[in-house]
Parts: C-alpha cells; sequence; structure tokens
C-alpha cells in the first residue's frame, strides 16, 4: 500500500470507528477531523423538503444554493460531480444514502491537486457515502438535521407524517421506487409506503379525506394498518380489509373518515404487479417514455368503509415488460387549479412525464420537477396535497441514480 492510499484509509478508518459516539451536530467535525491530514475540507448541504434550495449543515460552510439555477444544483438534479474552480478547486459530489439524494457535498481539495484524478475523486466518493449514512443514522437522535432541510415550519399532521415515510428513493437490482409530495410543510391526507423483502416489492399510496390533523391521522392508521398486514404475511385484500377496521375506530355518528388508496405488490421476478384500488385515481403505466393505459381495474370501497358493503374486493394484475414504469399518483396532482380555473389535467401530468422520460432524468427528478410543475400552476399555493409515487421494473435504470466518477 503506497502512503497516499495508506493516508486515506486512515481517514475512512477514523470515521468509522468515531462515529459510533457522535450526534448530529458532530458529524461535520467528525468528517472534517478525519479529511484534515489529507489536506481536504468537507462541506455538506443538505437539499430542503421542498428540494428546491441546498442548505449548509454548519453556517461556515457558506450560504444556500438554489438547486434551479446553481452550478451546484444542477449537479444535484443530474447526480453528477461538479468542480468548482480554485484555487483551491472544490469537488462538490452527490450526497447519497443508497439512492436517495440527501444534498451535496464539496471537498476542498488542497491547492494543487487535480480534481478530475479519478483515484482522487473514488476516495472522495468513499467519504462522502460515508458522511451520507452518517446523516441518516444519526437524525433519529436529534433535530439538527431535520431542522436544516425545512425553510418553513411543519404543521403537527406534517411532522407526524414525515415520521413515518420511509426515505424518497430505493433502489435493487431489479427495481427503482421515488416519491415526491406537497405542500411539504402543511402534507396531512396524502402519504405513500413500500417495502422490497422476498422477491417482491411492495408500494402503497393513501389520500385521507380533509386536509387537517384528522386526514393525517387517518393516514397514518391507514399506513400503519396495511404495513402491519404486510409483515404479517397477509395479502392485499386482508391488508384493505385491516384497514378498513383500523379506520373506523375513528368515525362515529357526527364524522365518517375514510382513504382512498392503491395497494401493489410486484413481483421482481416476472414483472406481474398485483394491484388493489380503493377508490383512488389509477396509475399510469408508461413503457418507452409512452402512455400505454390506466390501470383502471375492479376498484372497492376507500379504506375505512368496508362494512358499508358487503362486495369482496378484488385484486387486478398486470403483467410489465422490463423497463416499464408505473405512476401512482393522488387527486391534487390532476385537479390541481390556475388562480384562473384551470386543471393541471392528467394529460399534462402525462405531457410531463413523458417528456422527462425521453430527457433520460433520474426517476426522482423526474417527479421533483413534475410537482414544481404542479407549485408554479398554482402559483406556489396548493389547494390540496399533492403526491406521486414512481416504480420501474428494471435492471438498468439503477444506474442513473449514481454519478459517474
Amino acid at each position: 500500500m503506497t502512503e497516499r492510499a495508506r493516508s486515506w484509509h486512515g481517514v475512512f478508518s477514523r470515521i468509522v470507528n468515531e462515529a459510533h459516539v457522535v450526534g448530529p451536530d458532530e458529524v461535520a467535525g467528525l468528517v472534517n477531523g478525519a479529511t484534515a491530514p489529507v489536506g481536504v475540507t468537507v462541506r455538506l448541504h443538505l437539499v430542503d423538503l421542498s428540494q428546491q434550495r441546498l442548505h449548509p449543515v454548519r453556517p461556515e460552510d457558506g450560504p444556500s444554493l438554489s438547486v434551479e439555477s446553481s452550478p451546484v444544483g444542477r449537479a444535484f438534479q443530474q447526480l453528477e460531480l461538479y468542480v468548482e474552480p480554485g484555487p483551491p478547486p472544490v469537488l462538490w459530489i452527490p450526497l447519497l444514502n443508497g439512492t436517495e439524494r440527501l444534498g451535496m457535498a464539496g471537498m476542498e481539495l488542497p491547492a494543487d491537486a487535480d480534481p478530475h484524478d479519478t483515484w482522487l475523486r473514488e476516495q472522495c466518493w468513499v467519504v462522502v457515502s460515508l458522511a451520507a449514512h452518517l446523516v441518516m443514522s444519526k437524525q433519529n437522535y436529534g433535530d439538527l438535521f431535520h431542522v436544516v432541510r425545512r425553510t418553513k415550519p411543519l404543521s403537527v399532521a406534517s411532522e407526524l407524517l414525515w415520521q413515518l415515510l420511509p426515505p424518497q428513493t430505493f433502489a435493487c437490482d431489479r427495481m427503482v421506487v421515488t416519491a415526491a409530495l406537497e405542500p411539504y410543510d402543511q402534507v396531512g391526507g396524502d402519504g405513500y409506503d413500500y417495502a422490497v423483502d422476498g422477491g417482491d416489492a411492495h408500494v402503497a399510496i393513501f389520500d385521507s379525506v380533509g386536509h387537517d390533523l384528522h386526514a393525517g391521522l387517518t393516514t397514518t392508521v391507514a399506513l400503519a394498518a396495511t404495513r402491519n398486514a404486510r409483515r404479517s404475511g397477509l395479502g392485499l385484500v386482508e391488508a384493505a380489509r385491516l384497514a378498513d377496521e383500523a379506520i373506523a375506530v375513528r368515525n362515529g355518528p357526527d364524522k365518517l373518515t375514510f382513504a382512498t388508496a392503491v395497494l401493489a405488490r410486484l413481483d421482481l421476478d416476472t414483472g406481474e404487479l398485483h394491484h388493489l384500488n380503493a377508490g383512488h385515481p389509477p396509475p399510469v403505466l408508461l413503457r418507452d417514455g409512452k402512455v400505454v393505459k390506466l390501470l383502471e381495474g375492479p376498484a372497492r370501497i376507500p379504506l375505512g368503509l368496508g362494512h358499508l358493503t358487503r362486495r369482496e374486493a378484488q385484486v387486478a394484475t398486470e403483467r410489465l415488460r422490463p423497463g416499464d414504469r408505473v405512476l401512482f399518483h393522488t387527486d391534487g396532482i390532476v385537479e390541481a387549479r390556475s388562480p384562473d380555473g384551470a386543471l393541471f389535467g392528467l394529460d399534462r401530468l402525462v405531457e410531463l412525464t413523458e417528456v422527462h422520460e425521453a430527457a433520460g432524468l433520474p426517476a426522482p427528478e423526474t417527479l421533483r420537477r413534475i410537482v414544481h410543475a404542479v407549485l408554479e400552476h398554482q402559483h406556489g399555493q396548493l389547494q390540496d396535497d399533492a403526491t406521486l409515487l414512481l416504480l420501474e421494473w428494471t435492471t438498468t435504470g439503477q444506474i442513473a441514480l449514481f454519478p459517474t466518477i
């Protein structure tokens, strides 16, 4: 092992060994202390929940940066490395926990370092990857990272919901799933869930009646019930039935609450997608960048209202082809109205999805741009929660979720 390699090995070892006993407010200091012997300073910037700006974890690491209009922000969008000219040069690298975009890390290199040197880039990539894992694992022990990622106070319903949702992006060797939702600070009635185990990918999207804490609690109950059913080995019909029972507990003579939903299971070996629609807008099937059809199938009554009918829920099946994407959405997307009353509409959603598909954007960036288009359509003031979830059956789509070193 060369002296250069030995020095960087020491960086990695120190981060791993000292990380066991640090809190969120100590992560940036730990990483910088570890990289100091190799002459590197690290600036950690986390993207806000609306994915519009990148905010420094420490004030001394500079101002926040626009995702839309800064070079670093554009690198975040495209999942690319960006070199900020020196001296000293700064190598900006996407901050990824698995495939979840957390932000960007600026690696300030020694003045004489070559930021295009592949070996050096590989070492910096390992440091940034370790930092991303620390951000995710340590955020449960303090509030710093949560505070950095919000530009507006969250409602109580939003605070509750964000703690229950899984990360917005995940990928394995045969699938990619990514989600986006707005308004991030007031969302309460919408939600999503997913899990990947034993050759199956389970996904769900929810939309509860109302826009307040009561709606948020209904979504929370629906998510918890269907998650409990899944973890108990139950199928989609049984999961919906359990959600019915759990939500019905909150109903009374003067209050009837419910949630529309789509529950689905994808066989990762065959591409068979089983889906159950509980009064929700049907998902959209995309193939080769074009819409093939809506996955309408038989719809059952919304979750929480199962006691009002004796008709048994039915599960529909669709055989996907490699590379197919299924776009789940809530009605807050298509029913968004501009100030002059124009609907955003399904056609516009489909058109935007096709355009971004054709541009080869990473799946998380496609959803980010669509949700922001909905925001712009309503001049930044959504009247309803707007949520998207994109599921892709693929063995190649994961490549777009990582930068080229």
